[in-house]
């Protein structure tokens, strides 16, 4: 592991993980399961992400998708690049350096006794997992709990077995939709907009957690203030802007904020007046 000269783990310098499971989720997503080679644990929390590299390659900013009350840490990467290419051709067993945790995650201790409404697009469910099972884990310290998923087309609904339990778990109202027809679906057909009328939780009285493409949020947002939801109690997340990790290239920058440092994960009352933050 590496460490700083006071003997604490330095987040900003690459450790050796091992894949120690791997499936691939559809034609782009592939999940990984890694444990640190140092035998220690990540130490992150929900809504961090990671800068994973490919020795000769490269890094790339990755979303931690896995809750710290389980060991190791998950990984979900889209094949889109140089870095996430050579991943994909990866077998069990390889190794990945590991940078971080990195940015700022989910303010847990303002969500104890809240409930919880997570809206989620398609590849946006994949941060959002690791906040939804760290609150199933420990469902005495929240209140009830709506996952709302919205998928581009049905072959790309992402974590198929995992939304099954999270659809037999009583605390969960899980509310699915696609945005296309399919023969083997037979629930809602539409944007995920258009599933926020049947969620059972107050929502003026919740806190809403945004994470999905781009063109999702503003309408999504419209949404909750038509619902007398305040900014401050909704967050959203920004992780899709990150490359380098340490504010350092701007490309993440958002007028004054740098997603890699003071998000991935904001609380929209601090980006409203910015209109390029959404």
């Amino acid at each position: 592991m590496s460490e700083c000269c006071c003997g604490e783990k330095d987040i900003y310098l690459p450790e050796l993980a091992t894949i120690t499971r791997m499936q691939h989720m559809n034609e782009t997503e592939l999940f990984l399961h890694l444990e640190l080679d140092s035998g220690k644990e990540l130490g992150h929390m929900p809504g961090q992400f990671v800068e994973v590299s490919v020795a000769g390659i490269g890094e790339a900013p990755i979303s931690n998708t896995s809750s710290p009350t389980k060991s190791g840490f998950d990984l979900v990467v889209r094949k889109i690049g140089r870095v996430t290419n050579a991943i994909h051709a990866m077998k069990e067993g390889d190794k990945l350096g590991i940078r971080g945790p990195l940015g700022h995650g989910y303010p847990l201790e303002d969500m104890k006794g809240k409930d919880l409404v997570f809206i989620c697009g398609g590849i946006g469910l994949v941060p959002q997992r690791s906040l939804i099972n760290y609150v199933l884990d420990k469902p005495e310290d929240f209140g009830k709990v709506a996952i709302l998923f919205g998928a581009a087309s049905f072959e790309q609904r992402l974590y198929q077995d995992q939304l099954a339990r999270w659809a037999q778990n009583d605390k969960v109202q899980l509310l699915e939709t696609i945005d296309k027809p399919h023969p083997e679906w037979s629930g809602n057909v539409g944007v995920v907009t258009t599933i926020m009328n049947q969620i059972d939780i107050d929502l003026a009285n919740a806190i809403s957690l945004i994470c999905g493409p781009p063109i999702m949020y503003k309408f999504v947002i419209m949404s909750l203030e038509q619902a007398n939801v305040s900014n401050e109690n909704i967050f959203v997340n920004l992780e899709r802007r990150m490359k380098c990790g340490v504010g350092k290239c701007g490309h993440c920058q958002i007028n004054h904020h740098y997603a890699c440092q003071s998000g991935p994960v904001f609380r929209y009352s601090d980006l409203s007046d910015i209109p390029e933050a959404i």
